[in-house]
């Protein structure tokens, strides 16, 4: 099959500089927002003979300017091994393949395990970044994770649960940091995660914004306290597919130095000059 189209440049140059066409693309699909899935990935599904998506955290409207005749297939209930077997149907025969996964691939994706299998096989495969729910869900509380002079980092982070992290990630050692924290798949744990964030050294004060199926037509976002992120996702009833930003330095009128008139760079002389 040969591919025209808007794609037909990216799909012409291979992963390792080549002029092979790219057959698999992994695609970020974004929070739950149709309208948050960048041009490429949205291009990319148009153009795709077999699209894949995690059907129970990628909304159906998200695929559904997929082309006449092309495969789409809800890899919720499939293993690994199935995943791959379905692409590898569609490259043998010539296809190309979107895999579409929720907020960006390279967060909690589980992309690498398939990347490695495309590898082994000599399958060439891209990526296409999309929008986590954590910067969504900053977007819609209308905060920002960085703040002068208060904190100028973010760590993307989960609990352990099912699946341990590391020892010297735990979350009361990350909080000993007291900068912004985006904490994934932890709404189950959410006493924890408030327990060790305290003893970590953040106050009861602290500004925290849950975000729920953010981007869903059942999504909402909201501030809290940690001292009260507990009893508040226990009252709404939250267990699953929420985001919890824990955000220090929020005091207002601080200002940054980059629109400060006394302050120059390569593009504005200071007042002062």
């Amino acid at each position: 099959m040969i591919m025209v189209g808007e794609l037909e440049e990216e799909m012409m140059v291979g992963k390792r500089g080549g002029r092979e066409r790219c057959q698999v693309y992994f695609v970020g699909a974004g929070p739950g927002d149709p309208e948050l899935i960048t041009l490429r990935g949205l291009r990319c599904i148009k153009e795709a003979d077999l699209v894949l998506y995690t059907g129970s955290l990628v909304p159906k409207e998200t695929v559904a300017e997929a082309k006449a005749g092309a495969m789409v297939i809800d890899s919720s209930g499939m293993t690994l091994e199935e995943i791959h077997e379905q692409i590898l149907r569609a490259v043998s025969s010539g296809g190309m393949v979107a895999r579409v996964h929720t907020g960006d691939p390279s967060l909690f994706g589980a992309v690498g395990e398939q990347m490695e299998l495309l590898e082994r096989d000599g399958i060439d495969y891209q990526v296409i970044p999309g929008v986590t729910a954590a910067f969504a869900a900053a977007a819609s509380a209308k905060v920002s994770f960085t703040t002068p002079e208060a904190t100028q980092t973010l760590i993307i982070t989960r609990g352990a649960g099912k699946t341990p992290v590391p020892k010297d990630e735990a979350l009361e050692r990350l909080a000993s940091h007291r900068c912004s924290l985006a904490i994934y798949l932890s709404a189950a744990m959410a006493g924890e995660v408030q327990e060790a964030l305290l003893k970590g050294g953040y106050g009861p004060e602290t500004l925290v914004v849950i975000g729920y199926r953010v981007g869903w037509k059942d999504g909402a976002v909201w501030e809290t306290q940690l001292g009260k992120l507990s009893q508040e996702v226990m009252e709404k009833g939250i267990k699953r597919q929420a985001v919890f930003l824990v955000l220090p330095g929020q005091e207002k009128g601080k200002r940054s130095r980059l629109y400060h008139p006394s302050f120059s760079h390569g593009f504005r002389k200071s007042s002062k000059e």
